[in-house]
């Protein structure tokens, strides 16, 4: 009896407020922020991220709101540019880890970048179709980076040895992990956020597959 009297209350709810469930649905609004509108400590580095690209991306705007976030990212960013990874391979693990993630944002704007840094176009269909790689030791990478997301670094010595068969060593298994987690701050960010696509990346607009 209590039961259905929860229920009528639940209907008549709804029937008052049509618009109930889809505020809840409503997420909270982050800034995109601007030079004039950053906090102080964040202005240095969206200047020079201007700088290098020519524009600001609004990934970076919206981490402006935390100087600590920001910095977070672009050291992180910087330092797994040091790594032994070519351009290609870097890119193969940040877009596995924007695949996986479901993350809208990245896929297009990595996209991007990886055509500019000149990343072979099979490659790229395959990051962003997931299927595989030809060359067999970027498919290695692929799969490496897969199972370190999936499988949250919980590996085993079979995905360890297959991996260096592929040519990659010990020092290439932590690169790895760095980029996947640059990634978690950028993924879960654009998630929650909400980040909007700039025009710079729009032409290669991706959406996840179910």
């Amino acid at each position: 009896m209590e039961n259905q009297r929860k229920n009528i209350r639940l209907s008549l709810q709804q029937l008052i407020s049509p618009n109930a469930k889809k505020k809840e649905n409503v997420m909270t609004e982050f800034n995109v922020h601007t030079q004039e509108t950053a906090p102080a400590d964040s202005k240095p580095i969206l200047e020079s991220v201007q700088k290098a690209y020519g524009f600001l991306p609004n990934l970076m705007a919206t981490f402006a709101e935390s100087p600590v976030a920001l910095e977070a990212y672009a050291a992180l960013s910087g330092i797994f540019d040091k790594s032994n990874l070519t351009p290609t391979e870097r890119q193969i693990v940040l877009m596995t880890n924007n695949r996986l993630n479901g993350c809208t944002y990245c896929m297009a704007a990595h996209t991007t970048i990886s055509q500019m840094q000149g990343v072979p176009a099979d490659v790229i269909a395959a990051l962003r179709n997931g299927t595989p790689i030809a060359d067999p030791k970027l498919q290695a990478l692929l799969t490496f980076a897969t199972q370190v997301n999936e499988q949250r670094g919980h590996l085993g010595q079979t995905d360890l040895d297959a991996f260096f068969a592929a040519g990659y060593t010990k020092e290439n298994v932590l690169e790895v992990i760095v980029g996947t987690g640059l990634k978690v701050l950028s993924n879960y960010t654009n998630h929650i956020a909400e980040t909007p696509i700039d025009d710079a990346f729009k032409e290669n607009v991706w959406t996840a597959k179910n």
